[in-house]
């Protein structure tokens, strides 16, 4: 008898399976203006060959490009020219496309104290296109890299130590809500005012999605005209997955963050006059020379 016990203790364990972890697509997504257009994806994420895509939030660019380069990323959404520096370094990436064409505004206090422009990421597309503003506007500034990031820049702002500075959504319309003598002086995304805006945003996919990228690109242009369409919704949304506290986004920084997505092919153009400016004020930052023609599948 207790022979026979044993053995069904064995047959029970060896029929005991641990549950198998549910099959996801990372998709690794900064937050800000990047985040707000993908909302549709946290609400109703798209199944593609029967995996669920799972969105995953990070603060700075640079851990996103570190799964990149170690291939632990299914698609992925980048600066666009991190997306140039990581293809000159053979990753091995594809670009999708551009859902995001605003974002950099140039903001001055009603009466200027302190005459420098603060900025953050030196060598970055904040520094680049403030620098080919200027030049095109004949400005000439002093320029402050004090504060690292641009939530340190509105802090300054806040606390009045600074008077003429260049921020990104959110942090826009977070000084302008909170501060009344703070003003918009110019979109540096339009510097010449007849243009579509600047490609400054990648969306990027492994090669193992690339047979799916015509149903993602599909997906990606009706995710991002949701939230054009419904900015409120939008803002609902990312408070209650905590992406964003309440009352930090309006419809009108839904709005100025230009959100309609171009695939890679509909906005060759765009990408590569944005990738050759770049290559005109910092090289370097898109590893010292221009994507060959293969960056745009």
């Amino acid at each position: 008898m207790i022979k026979y016990l044993f053995l069904l203790l064995i047959c029970l364990s060896s029929c005991q399976h641990p549950p198998k972890e549910e099959a996801i697509i990372r998709v690794l997504v900064p937050r800000g203006p990047s985040v707000i257009a993908l909302t549709e994806w946290l609400d109703n994420p798209l199944v593609i060959g029967n995996k669920k895509i799972r969105l995953e939030i990070f603060d700075t660019p640079d851990r996103i490009q570190a799964s990149l380069i170690r291939q632990e990323a299914d698609m992925a959404v980048l600066p666009m020219i991190n997306a140039a520096n990581l293809y000159n370094k053979k990753v091995k990436v594809k670009l999708m496309g551009c859902p995001i064409w605003g974002t950099l505004f140039l903001l001055e206090r009603e009466v200027v104290r302190n005459p420098e422009l603060f900025l953050f990421g030196d060598g970055t597309t904040p520094d680049i296109l403030t620098r080919h503003y200027l030049n095109l506007n004949g400005l000439n500034y002093p320029f402050n890299y004090t504060f690292d990031t641009a939530s340190g820049i509105a802090q300054g702002i806040l606390a009045g130590k600074v008077d003429r500075a260049v921020l990104s959504e959110p942090f826009v319309s977070i000084v302008l809500g909170k501060d009344s003598t703070i003003r918009i002086k110019a979109d540096l995304n339009h510097p010449a005012n007849d243009t579509i805006g600047f490609a400054q945003t990648a969306i990027l996919l492994a090669p193992s999605l690339e047979s799916y990228r015509d149903k993602i690109n599909s997906a990606l242009v009706e995710a991002c005209r949701k939230v054009s369409l419904n900015p409120q919704w939008a803002i609902q949304s990312l408070e209650e997955h905590q992406i964003f506290n309440k009352a930090i986004l309006t419809p009108e920084s839904v709005k100025r963050c230009e959100i309609f997505y171009k695939n890679a092919r509909e906005a060759e153009t765009a990408i590569w006059s944005f990738l050759r400016l770049i290559e005109q004020y910092e090289p370097k930052a898109i590893g010292e020379k221009l994507p060959d023609e293969g960056f745009i599948s």
